[in-house]
């Protein structure tokens, strides 16, 4: 089972799609989830956790 469907391809069983809502998403959590273990570091070091 392919994960992202293409343009050209006919086939139906895909997960994700190769368009500006998926690339947009997949950026918006990955930046995301950047900045949550960048907080989590920076408090680890204000509070001295590490």
């Amino acid at each position: 089972m392919p994960i992202i469907k293409d343009e050209n391809s006919e086939r139906e069983d895909y997960l994700l799609q190769d368009d500006k809502k998926t690339k947009f998403g997949a950026t918006f959590i990955i930046i995301a989830l950047f900045i949550l273990v960048v907080a989590v570091i920076i408090s680890g070091l204000y509070f001295k956790w590490f």
